[in-house]
Formats: structure tokens, sequence, C-alpha cells
């Protein structure tokens, strides 16, 4: 069998562990502790190293990482090349699938944290997760940006700082609640606001499988001084938590970077790590490593030691050079690079070494770009340039070490400054290039991550070329990148924190550490304030620092805010569709939804044919009622891309308020075809299921939305408003009780709980609820109706109207809304605003025959009797109307079996005759008004003032105080009454019934 032969890499890696000298005994301590059982209590688990810069760490881990693999283990390396732990988990699953070892669920869970991260920074959070508001694309845009979405806890992250602590814990809440509308299941949600709690149990599944069939496991994380702030605290709950799950005993942890431990944090687990302090190499090591290298020479190796003051990189790389001439050993202004350049025979390689540290990270293509040699030489020399010591592999690219590259830079800007400003700008020119030649054919260039590199290379290279303009484009960078996400905001701001050191530029170290400390200590917006305040930005760059600033106010809950700061992106560049967007969600989140269409029609203006933005402004225009037009747009969203399910299913919605249930029922079969576990669907189709009286189907589909998404509290309460329709009020308890359990601060659930509670009686507990759910969002039309039945059952009409007339005044075209200011409306005599609104409830869709039987009522007690038999031609009507107008006869041809038959008898033949029907109505304790009457009738005047005193002190409305009255008239003109005696009682009820009518007067 032939033998393969070795890398490059491999060979290059041979030839720098055949020169490591030094750390013999970091080494073997590591070497010792592989030799170690797990269950020996003087194994380690995690080893530390750390040191100033330039004392070797880099290269004392990638020694650890050889030995550990001779031991036959297996290795992952993590850098500052990453930005957060799901990208540490995805650099470890390439580096084991590397080594046969594919972590495929981890891979696969990382593809859809991707995803869903992409989803919700597309298209944002949910307003409103039930059915009533915009569907979950639309919603999802409304809440989440495009800042980072998993850090929503107070006092971290983005949005810390946008709000108060307490708000921003709310804001948690409800963010939650309102992605499961969005998402398949919780697992989903998890993963784009906690993506550690999802994944990491999966990333400790995989090593368990991995570590059965290997004798280590060894995790590498270098520069843990830039990692750390992000990585140690999940480092130290995978270690020593149970949080996740168990970690393997056979998994070794290695970090390296420039601090200590944080003792706070593990101070408590000394006796399972090592700590590995550097320092620079004793005068013996360093010795040694020049006697390996051939550098004997006295004087030499004393100029050496003076010049690197022991730093092992700079040892490491005169060494390299093995200087044997002493000539220069005098000099006190050389430094050890002056000397590794002097002393290096090949002028080409002396050239290629110094131009090569001008990029922060090189590949073979900006090594061709940067390095003035031939192509026939560039391959030769870049593999000469990996090898030396002061270079080191970062992922796919290599770079020099701080401590060599400094100086290189330094004497190339001091020997000629025109010459380092010339290659500067060529190499910004190239990074630009390269970038408008990636940026072909996205839609979105940040999303790609090769595009933001070139970006943020480019911006590099402008600053060091000391271009006057150079401060004002990368801060102008800097707001987009932290507009992208914080970690791109992170990348931007420690970039000019090395520029600002590598041109000694102040003002521009300044700029880095400031966003940097407003980053990492505070908020993505802090650092956009900080931009907006002082950075010498252009107009298009501050329009969109204020823009971002909308969508991470937006996303902290904060929308009149965020509407402030997208109306001053748009006051800077009126055609931004970044703001018009932004602006859109933001007032969809306020309800306004035609200001939501306008700025739509501005962003599909400039992307006619984008059909979620198409389908946003349907969902929208449905909102409004404009269900022509919407339809117009969820056709063509359709026609452009049949595969949105949530296009069907808010088509779906709007046939079905258009009463087009058979095209609706089928746009919500199509989105649930797409999608079976499509919960928003499911809940619009149970809303259709009970227009058409299907209950069996309405709740099935109910029934599946909970068992897909139990935890999502909306859904226990739409279920809950199904149960309590069809008298399952247990049922409907327990999930409304459910649904607060889940999120305490759901107003809709308190709403629903409470209009059960007022179903059932319970005024002081429905009041209690409604209260608690109008306190929460106090323009809640659906909750300010049951507050105003609540308060008219309570006889507190004075309320009942406020909340009635609120109701209506915040949902204009809500029938249901105007039919309860209707009936509060006749409750106290206001009869012609009633009829007035009985014409509009009927535009609005409302229920005609209802409306019918309450005009023919509104007509009755105005003494319009033609005008209500003719609303209402029904035997009630015509015999009501009759004894209104005192026409016996016809009350007594028309009257039907209850107390407007007996009037009619007693008033056309005598009280006397009718007087068994009026002991059958007082044997069945009729209505209340009801039973005054009834005992004026059997003239038992006692009875009567009993009765007579417990209405009118009870609560009760103007029509029943309109009917007593008329009702004792008509007994006053029977035949066989005592006038006299009656006369008072009538008198009391008429002045009862026209002092209300006079209250409560428009």
């Amino acid at each position: 069998m032939t033998r393969e032969r070795p890398s490059m890499q491999d060979l290059i890696g041979r030839r720098r562990r055949a020169g490591f000298v030094g750390r013999g005994g970091e080494r073997a301590a590591f070497r010792a502790n592989l030799d170690l059982a797990p269950e020996d209590e003087r194994h380690r688990f995690l080893f530390h190293v750390h040191g100033n810069s330039g004392v070797g760490k880099t290269f004392l881990v990638r020694e650890l990482e050889q030995i550990a693999r001779e031991r036959g283990a297996l290795t992952a390396y993590v850098d500052e090349s990453v930005g957060s732990v799901p990208e540490a988990m995805a650099a470890l699953c390439r580096q084991l699938a590397q080594q046969g070892h594919r972590l495929r669920k981890l891979e696969e869970a990382l593809v859809a944290h991707r995803a869903r991260r992409h989803d919700a920074e597309a298209e944002a959070a949910a307003l409103e997760p039930g059915p009533e508001g915009p569907s979950p694309l639309t919603m999802t845009a409304v809440r989440l940006g495009m800042a980072g979405v998993g850090t929503l806890v107070p006092g971290a992250g983005v949005f810390a700082g946008a709000v108060d602590a307490g708000q921003l814990a709310d804001a948690a809440a409800r963010l939650k609640a309102r992605l499961s509308a969005r998402f398949r299941n919780q697992e989903d949600v998890q993963l784009v606001l906690s993506p550690e709690r999802v994944l990491t149990p999966k990333l400790l599944d995989e090593l368990a499988e991995v570590t059965s069939s290997v004798r280590w496991l060894v995790l590498f994380f270098d520069t843990y001084e830039r990692t750390g702030p992000f990585l140690d605290g999940w480092l130290h709950e995978l270690m020593t938590t149970d949080r996740y799950g168990a970690l393997p005993a056979n998994v070794l942890v290695v970090t390296a970077g420039q601090r200590p431990f944080d003792t706070a944090r593990w101070g408590g687990f000394a006796d399972f790590m090592t700590d590995l302090p550097l320092g620079p190499f004793t005068d013996a090591e360093a010795r040694g490593l020049l006697a390996d290298r051939g550098v004997v020479a006295e004087p030499v190796v004393a100029e050496v030691l003076r010049l690197t003051r022991g730093l092992p990189v700079l040892v490491s790389t005169l060494a390299e050079a093995r200087p044997a001439d002493p000539d220069d050993v005098g000099d006190p202004s050389a430094t050890a690079v002056d000397r590794f350049l002097k002393w290096e025979p090949d002028p080409v390689r002396r050239s290629v070494a110094l131009a090569c540290a001008l990029p922060r990270r090189l590949d073979a293509d900006v090594f061709r770009a940067v390095a003035q040699c031939t192509p026939d030489e560039a391959d030769a020399l870049y593999d000469w340039l990996r090898g030396m010591p002061f270079v080191s592999e970062r992922g796919e690219r290599v770079q020099y070490h701080d401590v060599v590259r400094a100086p290189m830079l330094r004497m190339q800007r001091r020997r000629s400054p025109r010459g380092w400003a010339q290659r500067q700008e060529q190499l910004a020119e190239t990074f630009g290039r390269w970038r408008h030649e990636r940026q072909d054919g996205l839609a979105d260039p940040w999303a790609d991550e090769e595009w933001r590199e070139l970006r943020l290379a480019e911006a590099y290279h402008r600053l060091c070329a000391g271009e006057r303009s150079a401060l004002a484009f990368v801060l102008g960078g800097a707001v987009r990148a932290c507009g992208w996400r914080e970690e791109e905001g992170r990348r931007w701001a420690r970039m000019l924190v090395e520029a600002g050191a590598d041109t000694q530029a102040e003002d521009v170290t300044r700029w880095g550490r400031d966003l940097l400390h407003a980053l990492e200590s505070r908020t993505a917006e802090q650092a956009l304030t900080l931009l907006l305040d002082h950075a010498p930005l252009d107009t298009a760059s501050r329009a969109i620092a204020h823009a971002n600033r909308g969508t991470l106010l937006r996303v902290a809950e904060a929308p009149e805010r965020a509407l402030t700061e997208y109306d001053r992106a748009l006051a800077l560049t009126p055609g931004l569709t970044l703001a018009h967007h932004g602006r859109a969600l933001t007032r969809a989140a306020l309800r306004d939804y035609e200001g939501a269409v306008a700025d739509l029609d501005r962003v599909l203006a400039e992307d006619p044919d984008n059909a979620a933005h198409l389908s946003s402004r349907g969902d929208y225009r449905r909102l409004c009622g404009q269900y022509d037009a919407a339809l117009r747009d969820l056709d063509r969203a359709v026609a452009l891309d049949p595969t949105l399910r949530d296009t069907w299913a808010v088509r779906g919605a709007t046939h079905h308020a258009m009463r087009r249930y058979d095209q609706a029922l089928t746009d919500l079969d199509r989105a649930l075809q797409i999608d079976p576990e499509f919960v928003w669907g499911l809940a619009r189709r149970a809303r259709l299921h009970r227009s058409l009286r299907d209950r069996a189907r309405q709740l099935a589909d109910l029934d599946r939305a909970v068992a897909l998404l139990p935890e999502a509290p909306w859904v226990r309460c739409e279920r809950g408003d199904a149960l309590a329709a069809v008298g399952r009020e247990a049922e409907a308890l327990a999930d409304y009780d459910k649904a607060l359990a889940l999120d305490p601060e759901y107003a809709s659930a308190y709403a629903s709980r409470g209009a059960l509670h007022g179903r059932r009686g319970r005024d002081e507990e429905a009041l209690a609820d409604l209260d608690r759910a109008l306190s929460l969002t106090p323009d809640y039309p659906w909750a300010l109706v049951h507050r105003s039945r609540a308060r008219s059952r309570q006889g507190r009409y004075d309320r009942a109207l406020v909340h009635a007339y609120r109701a209506v005044e915040l949902d204009p075209r809500g029938a249901w809304a105007l039919a309860n200011k209707i009936q509060t409306d006749m409750s106290v005599g206001r009869l012609e605003q009633a009829r007035s609104d009985l014409e509009r409830y009927v535009t609005l869709g409302g229920d005609t025959d209802w409306a019918c039987r309450q005009l023919a009522a509104v007509h009755l007690l105005n003494g319009r009797y033609e005008e209500a038999v003719a609303a209402l031609d029904t035997a009630e009507v015509r015999c009501a109307a009759a004894l209104s107008a005192r026409n016996w006869p016809l009350a007594r041809q028309a009257a039907t079996p209850d107390v407007r038959r007996a009037l009619a008898v007693s008033a056309a033949e005598g009280v006397s005759v009718a007087r068994p029907l009026w002991t059958s109505l007082a044997r069945a304790n009729g209505r209340t008004w009801v039973r005054p009457v009834t005992s004026a009738a059997l003239q038992n005047w006692p009875e009567l003032d009993r009765d007579l005193h417990r209405f009118l002190t009870a609560p009760h409305s103007w029509p029943d105080l309109a009917d007593l009255a008329d009702a004792l008239d008509i007994l006053r003109l029977s035949p066989a009454m005592d006038r006299t005696r009656l006369a008072p009682r009538l008198a009391r009820a008429i002045e009862a019934r026209d002092a209300m009518r006079a209250r409560y007067a428009e």
C-alpha cells in the first residue's frame, strides 16, 4: 500500500516542531496528565496558559496540540476568529469532521440556528401572536431586527439601556411567546433567543459518542483575552454544572490568553485545573534555542538576549536567520526586527517579510497582491513565510505575531511615509475591488461572511493610508456593522483599535476603544448613540444610524422612541428603504396599519417583486378592512412565490373576513399542506370552522395547535375561548390559567378569563381580570367591551358608556364593539344614537337579524310603531306596537303567550279575566320588571311595593324602566283595575324612567 504523502501544512508543522525548545516543565505536565486516567485524583481537566504578548502562548498551545495527537487524541482549536458560542461550536464541528468524526446532529442544529436567526432578523418577532393580529410573517418582522437576538435579558446584550430592566424583562417574556407563533416548536424559539440552551446539549451528546471511541478529546481555546468575554461563562457551566448535560470525563480543555483565570468564577475549582503562567525565556532556555539553530557566537547570543529580553517569538525569529556576524553587536538602537532583517541574507525574502506585515491576515491571494515578487517565486516564498516562527495559522489564513508585526509596520511607516501610504492605498483598492466583485448577485451583502471580511480589510487599509475622509468612511461602516450584528460591530471596533495603534493615530484608537466599551459593556444602541453624537458621519450614514437605532428600540418594545428614530432617518434620506421598512413594522406594532401600508408602498416601489413585502402589505390591508386591495397584493405574492405558507394563510383570513368561506378554507388548507405544523394557520382555520359552526373541527385544530406549542400562551388562550363558547367552562378556565402561568403579563388571557367570569355572573372577578388586562394593554378594545358589559350589569352606566365609546374609537370598523355601544346607549335611553349606529353596524358586516331586532326595539321605545313593524314584522313586535298604540283588539290578536298577551287580555277584557295568565307568570318568576307588573295586575299592593323597591334599587336599564312604566300604564287603563291605588306606583316608575334618561342625555 502506497504511503500517503505529507501535506504542505504537515511539513511546515514538522519543521517548526523540530526546533521547539523550552517550556519543558509545561510540556511535561501536559504529557503526564494524559497518562493519568480521568478518575485519578491527580488528573486535571483544565489547563490555562497565560502571559503577556510574545511569550509564546500560541506556540505552546500548538505544541500541546501535537503532543495530544501523538497520544491518539482528537483535537480542535478555536481562536479569535469566532465571535460567539455558536460560531465556536461550528469551528469544533469543522475540525473534528476533518479528523473523521462528524457531529452531524450539531451541524444540523447549527444550520437551523442560522436559518432561524436569519428568519428572525429578516422578518422579526410577533406583535400579536393570536389570529386577531398580523400573520407570523408580518408579525415576525415587527419585533426583531438586524441586531443580535439571543441576548434579550436584563442588563445584557444589545437591548440593555434601550429600556429599563423591568420593561426589558417583560419584553423578553412577551418576545418568547410571540416567537412561538412564527416557529414550529420551542426548540426553534430557543435557537433564536438562547441558542446555547439548544446547541450545547446536542454538542454534549455528540461528544459522548465521539469520546467513546478515542482515549482523549482535547479542546484548545486560544486568544482567550478576546474570546473569554462570551466563552468563559458558557465553558464554566459546561464543565462544572449539569445544566446542559454530562461532559465526558475524557475531554480535556486548554485555554490560553493574556490574563489569569477569573478567580471569582473559577477560584473554587483549583483542584481540577492547572495554571500555566508563561514569562520570557530564561537565559538558559534562550541559549538552548539559539544553540539548536547553530547560533553560538557569544557576541551574537548576547545581542539576541539584549534585543529580545527573552521573548520567545523574537528569540525564534532571530535564531531562524542563524546570524554569525557580530559586527553590529554594540548598536543600542537596533531592534530584534532590525536584526532579523539584517541577518536574512536574501533581499527578496526581506522585502516579502516587510510587505506581508501590512495586511492583518494573509492567504495566497493577499500574498500575491502585496509581495513584490514574480509569479514563479510566489509559491515558494509563501511557503517560506508560513514557516517563520512569527507567522501562525488562523483558520484558512495566516497572520503575523503582534510583537513582530508592530515594529515592522513602524519601520516602514517611518522610513517612507509616502511609500507607506501608497502601499496602503493599493491594498485598500485591492480589497475594495474584490468586495465589489463578491457583491454581484448578493441580495444582502452583509449576510455574506466573505464580503464582510473584505469590507473590514478595505476599511483598515484606508485608515492606515491616512486619507482625510477615511475615519468618516470607516465610522459609517461601523454604523452598518452595529446594525447587522453586535459581534460584527465588535470586529470593527477592534479593527479601529489596531489601525490606531499601527498608525499611532490616537483619535482612531480612541474611537475603537469607546465603541468596544459600548458594545461589550453596554449596548449596540449605546454604540450608535456614540456615533450619532460624536462621529463625523455623512448624511447617508447618519440616516442609517438612526434607522438602526430605531430597529434596536423596536426590538426592545419601545415603539414610540423607535418611530422618532425612523422619522429622523427619513428626514435625512427620504428614500431610505431600511427606515421605511422599519417604520412600517413599528407602525404595525402600534396598530397603525394604514401608516404601515404607506411605508411599505415606498419599500415596494424600490422592490416591486418582493413576495414577502407584498404579503405583509396584504396582511396590513386586511387588518385595515381593505379586503380587495389586500387580495391584489396576496394574489401577486402567491404568484411570485407559491411556497410562502404565510401568504396562503393571510389570503385565507382575508377571504374569511369577506365571508367567502370555501375560498378561505382552500387557502388555509394549502398553507397547512406546505407546513402541517403551522400553528397560526391552524388557529385561523379554527376560526373559520367556528364561522361554519363546526365546533368539532375548530377544537380539533386547536387541540393540534396546543400539542405543537404547549408552552405558547396565545394558543392556550385561543382554545380556552373555543371551549368557553361550547360551555366547557372548567376546561376553558384551565387553559386561561395555564396561559397566565406561562406568561403572567399576557393581557389576552386576563381579558378572556374576565369575560368568562362575567358570563358566569362573577362580575367582581371579571372586573379584576379585565382591569389587569387593560393595565397591561390600555388600548385593548375587546377588554373594554367586556368591562363595559360588566359595568352595565352592575348598573354603572356612566363607566359602561366610557368603555363602550373608547372601544369603538380604538376599533371603528369592529362591528362587535359597535354592537356593545348600541346596547349600552339603549340601556340609558340614547335611542337616536343607537338607531344611527345600527345603520352603520349593518354596513360593517354585523348580524342583520340582531340589527333588525334592535331597530324594532328602538322604534317601539320611541313610539314609532309602524317603523317597528317594518323593521321586524313578528307577532311579538306587532303585539308590542299595538299595546303601545293602545290598540287592544290588535294586541289581543297578535299576542304571544308571555307578559304582552296578559297585558293585551287585561286591557281588552279586564284584569279579572286575565288573572289566570298573571298567576302563571307569578309562578314562573319572570324577568325583573315583570314581577312588579304581575303584582300590580293581581292587585297585591304590599307585594307590588316590595317588588317595585327591589327593582328600582337594583341595577337596571332604561328600556326595562320604560317597559315597566308602559305596562303599569296599560294596567291603569284596564277594566276592573283600582286606578287610585295604582297611580302613585305608576308615577314612581315614570319618575325613575325619566330621571335615568335625563341623567344620560347626550
